[in-house]
């Protein structure tokens, strides 16, 4: 046995002679090939044209920053938290079925990072959820991350030409599936978000909408859901229908007095940040320019995460949680 020796150490030491015979290591080979005698990287290239900027990528982003929530859970819902090397700024805690994802993933900050802390960590990309991620006076602009190597990208919602619908959910999946080089993920994900809206649908057949309103904050002007944002799409798929669809804008400022004019007869109160929802109710409820609405009258409040009235993965979970609070007869 002793003066035996296996084929597979033969085999390897054969081996071990001809790259010697070759001048060099495995890894000084590999090191002196030029950089165009690389392989292409399989789906690559790839390119996005992404709210004004386009990138054309020539492999996955290996050290990912996502920031704000709907920009994170779609990474997480992707399967792409080992291709992360941060995160920052929830509204909310984070979906359950991503809790341990997510923790595997660096919080940088709980807002924003700075632009020299995100540099810190080296990032080949940033995911922002909304324009302000990109903030220029902050000195993260997208040109300004561009020039030290960073590429971007803007959830779509914050360009979006025309109103914004589910099927721009299902674009936004798919861009980062492609960008991550990952399409086969995106379309079981989609699958599974518009089973959640078929659903809803069956059990509105019929319905008649009725008359909502969207309160955001504020106690001068309300700050409430216009009809160019996902919250639009998602009072109407919920049945109801949006008074201030009319608001050119995904949000936007009207006065309490408008509010009473166009009578609602539910209020769904978006729940976030330090003001909890009862005392939003209470001000509601208070406030003498809504005595005679009838959602007021009836105190008829639904609630809704702001988390999940932006476009991201939790928007068919909200149009299912909002359709049960308003029409829960259908859902008994």
């Amino acid at each position: 046995m002793t003066g035996r020796r296996p084929l597979s150490l033969l085999l390897a030491l054969l081996s071990a002679v001809l790259l010697a015979g070759c001048g060099g290591t495995p890894a000084e080979v590999e090191a002196s090939a030029p950089a165009s005698s690389a392989p292409a990287v399989a789906g690559f290239p790839v390119t996005i044209d992404n709210c004004g900027v386009t990138t054309t990528y020539q492999k996955s982003p290996q050290r990912a920053v996502s920031l704000n929530q709907h920009a994170t859970e779609v990474l997480l819902a992707l399967g792409l938290e080992k291709s992360m090397a941060g995160t920052g700024y929830l509204d909310d805690k984070i979906l359950p079925e991503y809790q341990a994802a997510y923790d595997s993933v660096k919080v940088l900050a709980k807002e924003y990072p700075s632009y020299e802390a995100l540099l810190v960590e080296e990032p080949d990309f940033v995911y922002g959820g909304f324009s302000s991620t990109f903030d220029e006076k902050e000195g993260r602009s997208r040109d300004a991350l561009a020039k030290a190597g960073v590429n971007t990208y803007l959830n779509i919602e914050e360009c979006a030409a025309g109103p914004v619908t589910m099927d721009l959910m299902d674009q936004e999946i798919r861009n980062l599936a492609k960008i991550f080089g990952v399409p086969d993920r995106a379309e079981p994900l989609i699958t599974r978000l518009n089973a959640t809206l078929d659903g809803v649908k069956e059990k509105l057949a019929g319905v008649p909408p009725v008359k909502l309103f969207v309160y955001d904050s504020g106690d001068k002007t309300a700050f409430t859901a216009g009809g160019k944002g996902i919250g639009n799409e998602i009072i109407k798929l919920a049945g109801a229908e949006n008074l201030f669809a009319d608001v050119d804008d995904a949000w936007g400022d009207v006065s309490f007095e408008q509010v009473a004019e166009r009578a609602p007869e539910w209020i769904v109160i978006y729940d976030y940040g330090d003001q909890p929802v009862a005392d939003k109710e209470k001000f509601l409820l208070a406030n003498p320019a809504l005595k005679d609405v009838p959602a007021i009258k009836e105190k008829r409040f639904a609630v809704l995460p702001l988390s999940s009235v932006v476009l991201g993965v939790r928007a068919p979970s909200a149009v299912e949680s909002l359709a049960k609070q308003i029409h829960a007869d259908r859902f008994q």
